[in-house]
């Protein structure tokens, strides 16, 4: 039998890791072995990161809600306010509440005076 030589599929390979891995530092950007485990590293992370950006952004308008309920001089905490929320059936997510406080406090001090 002839010999199979696989050198354009090993290239082929090759250069889409490092296709890949444009832009990274040093050898992971040169080399296939870094570049392949650097590969492995960031998607790991990826994965990881997109679950801990969803904690971040609630966690980001918790403190913009408290914040705004703290400017109206309320001595609403943020957890009553919440639980308040829900009792009254008021159903405003955590993120139009937290964009309200923000960028248009009349209407939120609205909201904050229905709860109440």
């Amino acid at each position: 039998m002839a010999r199979v030589k696989g050198g354009t599929n090993t290239t082929k390979r090759r250069k889409n890791i490092l296709a890949m891995t444009k832009g990274y530092r040093f050898a992971r950007s040169k080399k296939t072995k870094a570049a392949r485990e650097a590969i492995f590293h960031a998607g790991k992370y990826a994965f990881a990161h997109r679950r801990d950006k969803k904690n971040d952004f609630r966690r980001l308008w918790n403190v913009r809600i408290n914040a705004g309920l703290d400017t109206m001089g309320e001595t609403l905490s943020y957890s009553k306010f919440i639980g308040a929320l829900k009792k009254s059936n008021i159903a405003l997510n955590r993120k139009m509440l937290s964009a309200l406080a923000e960028q248009s406090p009349a209407t939120f001090a609205k909201v904050v005076s229905k709860v109440k």
